[in-house]
């Protein structure tokens, strides 16, 4: 079974003594742009329970310089009073869109024990745009019926058609389109938890996809029933990504190393961006939820697979 290879560097980047990042950085978005590799990550300080979007660029995709304040906040709307989080980045044409799950409490909902926040979280798909990644228009939350996260549109329109997978509550994940990226009728399902495997509690998207001769590429999340999580890879159907033509019958990347192992959120690799780069795939990763690592695979050989 392909694994991933992590980058000797790793962790990539970590907290800093900046007040808005100074006790986690993890779950980055990433999109090359004039040849530079730009991640955008979930970053949170000791003393806010906020998340905010902070920017790193590289020349390389291992070594990065990161802006000193904050990238994005959101918009400031009711919806994400409590933050933003786990951005994903495509480009489209000549625009970045960064889609995020948008966070505020819920005065209705008792509190998740596995949450170290000890707040009721109502979570919805929010979007942004740029072309520069520095000024943005915000779309807000673009389904707002939706308990929902794990959102990213497609690198590429469908004639008119913008796509969407997202998931629903702790659910499955689904399929959408739209004219407009604030018109979603309800959406297809397209994968979920498998019983007996290594993703059989929940399952969500992790990079962007990826357009491949085989198919949309999809570099994803699994966590079994001891609450571990995992990378593995599947590939939807170019036409009708509700078809799902391949799934790893094993993770791609798994906790193995102290950073992954130990940390605000142990036995945790999460992806939500990867690029590809010198003929490799380079997947970039909160680990622990408190620091980011890069992992690298063959592009050809991820191609090989079916």
């Amino acid at each position: 079974m392909l694994k991933l290879i992590r980058a000797k560097e790793n962790p990539i980047l970590s907290p800093s003594n900046l007040i808005w990042e100074d006790m986690l950085v993890f779950n980055p978005g990433a999109a090359i742009k004039d040849g530079k590799v730009y991640l955008v990550y979930r970053a949170q300080g000791r003393n806010d329970i906020r998340s905010r979007l902070g920017l790193a660029v590289s020349n390389d995709g291992i070594h990065f310089e990161r802006q000193k304040e904050p990238m994005y906040y959101g918009g400031g709307y009711v919806h994400e009073s409590l933050g933003i989080e786990d951005p994903r980045v495509v480009k489209i044409d000549s625009t970045y869109y960064l889609s995020y799950t948008a966070v505020s409490e819920d005065l209705r909902a008792e509190i998740n024990p596995d949450w170290k926040e000890k707040i009721a979280k109502r979570i919805r798909i929010g979007l942004s745009s740029t072309k520069d990644f520095l000024i943005y228009r915000d779309y807000d939350v673009i389904i707002p019926h939706l308990s929902g996260k794990n959102s990213s549109l497609f690198p590429e329109k469908n004639g008119d058609e913008f796509w969407l997978l997202y998931r629903r509550g702790a659910g499955k994940t689904y399929f959408a389109k739209s004219p407009d990226l604030t018109t979603w009728p309800e959406g297809d399902p397209v994968f979920e938890e498998r019983p007996g495997y290594w993703d059989s509690r929940r399952t969500g998207i992790g990079a962007p996809p990826i357009r491949t001769e085989n198919g949309w590429l999809l570099f994803y999340h699994g966590v079994d029933e001891a609450n571990t999580y995992r990378i593995g890879i599947m590939f939807l159907d170019l036409a009708d990504p509700t078809k799902v033509l391949y799934r790893s019958p094993e993770p791609v990347l798994e906790p193995e190393t102290m950073y992954e192992k130990f940390g605000f959120i142990s036995n945790v690799v999460f992806t939500c961006g990867a690029v590809e780069k010198d003929d490799q795939y380079y997947v970039y990763y909160g680990a622990a939820d408190q620091v980011i690592g890069l992992a690298t695979i063959d592009k050809k050989s991820v191609l090989n697979l079916f």
